[in-house]
């Protein structure tokens, strides 16, 4: 079976978010990046070359494919930062519904600035899916 790409890693997270071409997008996501940790009490860390990730679980797909991801994570794209967090958690509809401007697409919600959504509801976003993953894969 195939090692998966993105494993998490020892490069800096702080060289990766400095090196953001646009300005207001590197301060969005040291913004992120500060209102995770403070929401989930974790560390970020790198997981391959271009996502952020914090915290980890261990999965295994009724396929026999397994492997680790990060509980919470987000990565700068072009267009957007994608914020990783679960497909199914608590409240997930009527969070996203009060949550801002944003698009989503399976796990994915995509947001073009920090300053297009509600903080808190962030917040209540990560707790949730946070617990939904560790509820899940303890």
């Amino acid at each position: 079976m195939a090692q998966n790409k993105t494993t998490e890693n020892d490069l800096s997270v702080t060289d990766f978010l400095n090196n953001i071409p646009d300005e207001n997008k590197r301060t969005d996501c040291f913004n992120l990046s500060d209102i995770i940790t403070k929401t989930t009490g974790l560390k970020a860390k790198m997981w391959g070359t271009a996502i952020v990730g914090f915290g980890s679980y261990h999965y295994i797909y009724k396929s026999g494919r397994e492997g680790d991801a990060p509980l919470v994570g987000f990565s700068p794209r072009k267009d957007a930062i994608a914020l990783y967090l679960s497909s199914e958690f608590k409240n997930r509809e009527e969070l996203l519904a009060k949550f801002g401007k944003h698009k989503t697409a399976k796990a994915c919600v995509y947001v073009k600035k920090m300053s297009d959504i509600d903080v808190e509801v962030l917040k209540e976003m990560i707790t949730n899916s946070v617990a939904r993953i560790s509820s899940l894969y303890p």
